[in-house]
């Protein structure tokens, strides 16, 4: 049910890490946020090259 590539947050997010040679990374939300969440009208995305840390919002 939880593929073993991807990486959980505690807020039902998850991201997928690229393999050697791939350049992005692919996140989204699990089924239980989908369930809770209803219809996505927005998202806030860092600009490209931006540097993302671990813990921040």
């Amino acid at each position: 049910m939880y593929p073993d590539d991807l990486k959980y947050t505690a807020e039902h997010e998850w991201l997928r890490v690229p393999g050697e040679h791939e350049g992005s990374v692919r996140i989204g939300i699990t089924h239980f946020a989908q369930d809770a969440l209803g219809d996505i009208v927005y998202v806030s995305l860092p600009d490209v090259g931006d540097t993302v840390e671990a813990g921040s919002t």
